[in-house]
């Protein structure tokens, strides 16, 4: 695992709150989400950049992984069985894999109407309208909206069953990294959660840093989580033989 130094640093670009990016990260490198203000939450999807059809698959993830939610040493696996990208290093320590994207009808009810026409930037989005507009910048659309992740946020169940959203889950400076096994295609935004419990609608910012990290070695620790990891890397790297 490659750490991260701030002298080899590819690129970076912060993401208002509210807002969407979409971009391709190339196999080795490496992408730091840091939470700027504390609360943040990034709707995330992954596509296979050569082949779309191919994209991160949240059933596959968590049941090879024996887990509910993802952090250091979890990867995302495609529904082809190969490790997209990994979780090198994680401050926040859980982030929610099943509760799915806010859409207009939701900010809506929870936070009332603020338009472009009347509010400009500061206008309300819902990270489904904002997936939906970087889908569409690479042919794709409303059919490729997957079950996605939903990084720095945590929903746990009670006793009852219920679920629980945690508000204080990712504090101001927070990171999460994670190393690309692929070459992907990112498409995220950067809206409220749908459970987020908050009165008013006032996302956190998110920086977006770059680097190259290179591959998985022998004794990575995600790779090495566990044996069914350890086929998804091969199934993976089969991918990119020569």
């Amino acid at each position: 695992m490659s750490t991260f130094n701030p002298n080899e640093i590819l690129w970076e670009e912060t993401v208002p709150g509210g807002n969407h990016w979409s971009g391709l990260m190339r196999r080795g490198s490496a992408l730091r989400f840091t939470d700027l203000q504390g609360g943040a939450n990034v709707s995330l999807l992954l596509y296979n950049f050569e082949e779309k059809l191919e994209r991160y698959n949240m059933p596959d993830s968590l049941k090879a992984q024996h887990t509910a939610f993802l952090t250091t040493g979890n990867v995302c696996y495609s529904d082809m069985g190969r490790v997209m990208c990994s979780f090198i290093r994680d401050t926040v320590g859980w982030h929610d894999t099943m509760c799915g994207i806010s859409d207009a009808k939701l900010i809506e009810q929870k936070y009332g109407v603020a338009n472009y026409q009347t509010h400009r930037n500061d206008m309300y989005r819902s990270a489904k309208d904002g997936l939906l507009i970087e889908l569409a910048k690479h042919g794709l659309g409303q059919r490729d909206l997957v079950a996605n992740m939903n990084l720095f946020s945590k929903v746990s169940a009670n006793d009852t069953g219920g679920l629980v959203f945690n508000a204080d889950n990712s504090q101001a400076g927070d990171v999460v990294d994670l190393r690309f096994d692929m070459n992907v295609l990112v498409v995220l935004s950067t809206a409220p959660h749908p459970l987020d419990t908050a009165a008013i609608y006032k996302p956190s910012d998110v920086l977006l840093t770059s680097w190259h990290a290179g591959h998985a070695p022998e004794n990575d620790i995600c790779r090495n989580a566990c044996e069914q990891n350890q086929r998804g890397f091969i199934n993976t790297e089969r991918f990119y033989a020569n």
